[in-house]
């Protein structure tokens, strides 16, 4: 199994998708597309794509040139019938590939809030996974509009379009469900200035809400990540 994962921001790693695919016994390439490493030309030799998430909007096109690449890239893995996952940004652009409108700079999403599955999730290979509600960890502004044939399958209080599957195995998901409290630990320090900027009162209480949050929130991503590892 030899999944293609881009990376399009620094300190964005797998966490816990990271942990299902070595599980699976998966070989990872690493293209760190915001670093000007090049995009495959296409599919051929990969049989699964993630795309990351990032700081940048996904029609951020003339400081990032290779994000409309991305986008069909992304799209030619999903027309052959490979399994892809976008995160956050990669939701995104999984969302610009297949057609769907990017919405910009709404409300801040930001820390662990509630997801809520919706009715088609039951029947979802990956999002009956996990329980009708839980804690799981947000950080964007940006949104989309649902890709014509796509399935929503999750939703929050600020944001309609949580989680969708087109076909088969082709996921965006907007929430970090990769983000354990591990890889939530390391933002916390490395993106200290930002959330200084955007909510502080989060970093003083944070104890609390790792508290509160950290188990379920970890025990529902590393669900979802194992459950889409295994449609590779």
């Amino acid at each position: 199994m030899r999944v293609l994962v881009i990376q399009n921001y620094k300190h964005t790693g797998l966490g816990l998708v990271g942990r299902a695919l070595a599980e699976a016994g998966a070989q990872i390439d690493l293209v760190q597309a915001h670093l000007g490493e090049a995009l495959p030309s296409d599919d051929a030799g990969y049989d699964a794509l993630i795309s990351l998430g990032g700081d940048q909007n996904a029609l951020a096109d003339e400081q990032f040139p290779y994000l409309p690449l991305l986008a069909r890239l992304i799209r030619r893995f999903g027309d052959a019938d490979k399994a892809v996952l976008g995160i956050c940004l990669g939701s995104q652009l999984v969302a610009r590939g297949y057609g769907a409108e990017n919405i910009l700079g709404r409300e801040l999403e930001f820390g662990w809030h509630e997801v809520t599955v919706t009715p088609e999730a039951a029947s979802d290979p990956v999002l009956s996974s996990v329980p009708q509600h839980f804690p799981i960890f947000h950080w964007h502004t940006d949104t989309f509009t649902l890709p014509e044939g796509a399935v929503r399958l999750a939703s929050s209080g600020i944001t309609r379009n949580q989680a969708f599957r087109i076909g088969r195995a082709v996921y965006g998901i907007q929430f970090h469900f990769e983000a354990d409290t591990t890889l939530v630990e390391e933002w916390r320090h490395v993106f200290a200035d930002e959330i200084i900027r955007d909510n502080a009162d989060w970093l003083e209480n944070y104890p609390a809400l790792v508290a509160e949050n950290g188990v379920p929130a970890d025990a529902a991503g590393l669900a979802l990540a194992r459950a889409w590892v295994a449609l590779i």
